[in-house]
């Protein structure tokens, strides 16, 4: 069985392996680029690589409904623990463990991490990143973060068949340092994320892609949500 991306808008992928499908990052309701509901998806594995809304998203009512396995930050998963999800598993920067879908690394973000919740501030702890390792292929999903030389270190590491950075700027990497962390990545494909479910985000993954194709030697490949690489 071939790996299956399918980009479900904003930094939420979904993964097909051979040992069940990879959720990460489930902002689904409230995001208007998602085409798909949170009933509509089934992972066995959910990633969650920060607390903010807009990645912890549908987390706690599809791992209750599907009792999928959680993978997140300590503090992170813990907070779900507390919100009645019962599997979890909880790892912290640069560490690595071998689950049925292959070995997976959390890598270190440079973002913030917090659930807002009755105008409570509740700290989760450090954001992350995810070197996802699989039978055939091996995927790095960036999460929320500036550029870091350490990407440079990730990409010596790994052999990245796709990366999936965040481009939008103002929160995270903008096209210009995203384009910079390909180079230091070097990564065989790179799909955009992170760009267009709120104003002050938005960017043209198009031009990304033009320059990714001039200025590096990887491909990218745009997906607009709901399709798969």
């Amino acid at each position: 069985m071939r790996s299956i991306i399918t980009y479900l808008g904003h930094a939420a992928v979904l993964i097909k392996s051979e040992a069940g499908d990879i959720l990460i990052d489930p902002f689904l309701s409230g995001n208007p680029d998602s085409p798909v509901k949170p009933d509509e998806v089934n992972p066995k594995f959910i990633l969650v690589t920060h607390g903010h809304g807009d990645h912890l998203g549908d987390t706690v009512e599809i791992a209750k409904r599907s009792g999928a396995l959680v993978i997140a930050p300590y503090e992170l998963g813990t907070y779900i623990g507390m919100q009645g999800v019962r599997n979890v598993h909880t790892m912290h920067i640069g560490g690595t463990f071998t689950f049925p879908f292959g070995k997976l690394t959390m890598t270190i973000a440079h973002h913030g991490s917090a659930v807002i919740k009755e105008g409570e501030i509740i700290y989760t702890g450090n954001p992350c990143g995810y070197v996802i390792k699989l039978k055939d292929r091996t995927i790095y999903h960036a999460g929320d973060t500036s550029l870091f030389m350490d990407m440079e270190l990730i990409g010596e590491r790994n052999k990245i068949t796709v990366a999936l950075l965040p481009i939008g700027g103002n929160y995270t990497m903008d096209i210009d340092d995203a384009v910079y962390a390909v180079n230091l990545l070097k990564p065989e494909v790179v799909i955009p994320m992170h760009y267009s479910a709120f104003p002050v985000i938005k960017k043209d993954p198009e031009e990304f892609k033009r320059r990714v194709e001039e200025e590096t030697k990887s491909r990218c490949i745009v997906l607009k949500p709901g399709e798969s690489y």
